[in-house]
Protein backbone atom coordinates (compact mmCIF):
# COMPACT_ATOMS: atom_id res chain seq x y z
CA UNK A 1 0.00 0.00 0.00
CA UNK A 2 1.22 3.67 -0.46
CA UNK A 3 2.07 5.93 2.24
CA UNK A 4 -0.75 8.55 1.73
CA UNK A 5 -3.41 5.11 1.33
CA UNK A 6 -2.19 3.66 4.88
CA UNK A 7 -2.26 7.75 6.23
CA UNK A 8 -6.04 7.97 4.54
CA UNK A 9 -7.34 4.53 5.81
CA UNK A 10 -5.45 5.16 9.32
CA UNK A 11 -7.12 8.30 9.98
CA UNK A 12 -10.48 7.69 8.51
CA UNK A 13 -10.21 4.06 10.95
CA UNK A 14 -9.25 6.88 13.77
CA UNK A 15 -12.20 9.34 13.37
CA UNK A 16 -14.45 6.19 13.20
CA UNK A 17 -13.49 4.74 16.19
CA UNK A 18 -13.92 8.37 18.35
CA UNK A 19 -17.09 8.83 16.55
CA UNK A 20 -18.50 5.63 18.03
CA UNK A 21 -17.50 6.15 21.27
CA UNK A 22 -20.26 8.48 21.28
CA UNK A 23 -22.82 7.02 20.10
CA UNK A 24 -24.26 6.26 23.58
CA UNK A 25 -27.07 8.53 23.16
CA UNK A 26 -28.00 8.03 19.63
CA UNK A 27 -30.81 6.19 18.39
CA UNK A 28 -30.48 2.83 16.18
CA UNK A 29 -31.39 4.44 13.10
CA UNK A 30 -28.48 7.37 13.99
CA UNK A 31 -25.91 4.75 15.02
CA UNK A 32 -26.64 3.12 11.24
CA UNK A 33 -25.99 6.40 9.46
CA UNK A 34 -23.03 6.63 11.40
CA UNK A 35 -21.58 3.69 10.36
CA UNK A 36 -23.01 3.62 7.16
CA UNK A 37 -20.80 6.99 6.22
CA UNK A 38 -17.61 5.41 8.16
CA UNK A 39 -17.59 2.27 5.85
CA UNK A 40 -18.42 4.24 3.30
CA UNK A 41 -15.44 6.67 3.69
CA UNK A 42 -12.98 4.10 4.20
CA UNK A 43 -14.48 2.10 1.00
CA UNK A 44 -14.08 5.67 -0.97
CA UNK A 45 -10.68 6.28 0.67
CA UNK A 46 -9.41 2.81 -1.06
CA UNK A 47 -10.82 2.89 -3.99
CA UNK A 48 -9.91 6.07 -5.38
CA UNK A 49 -6.42 5.98 -3.82
CA UNK A 50 -6.89 8.10 -0.50
CA UNK A 51 -8.40 10.99 -2.53
CA UNK A 52 -10.42 13.39 -0.57
CA UNK A 53 -13.43 13.24 -3.36
CA UNK A 54 -13.21 9.37 -2.72
CA UNK A 55 -13.38 9.19 0.57
CA UNK A 56 -15.91 12.41 1.26
CA UNK A 57 -18.10 10.71 -1.51
CA UNK A 58 -17.85 7.45 -0.37
CA UNK A 59 -18.96 8.67 3.07
CA UNK A 60 -22.12 10.75 1.94
CA UNK A 61 -23.32 7.09 -0.23
CA UNK A 62 -23.03 4.97 2.55
CA UNK A 63 -24.54 7.54 5.55
CA UNK A 64 -27.97 7.55 3.05
CA UNK A 65 -27.54 3.58 2.72
CA UNK A 66 -27.18 3.75 6.62
CA UNK A 67 -29.62 5.86 6.90
CA UNK A 68 -32.34 3.80 4.96
CA UNK A 69 -31.22 0.67 6.44
CA UNK A 70 -32.18 1.56 9.30
CA UNK A 71 -35.44 2.59 8.94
Amino acid sequence: MKTTQRFALSAVTAVMLVGLVGCAGMTQQEKNTAIGAGVGAVGGAVLTGGSAVGTVGGAAVGGVIGHEVGK
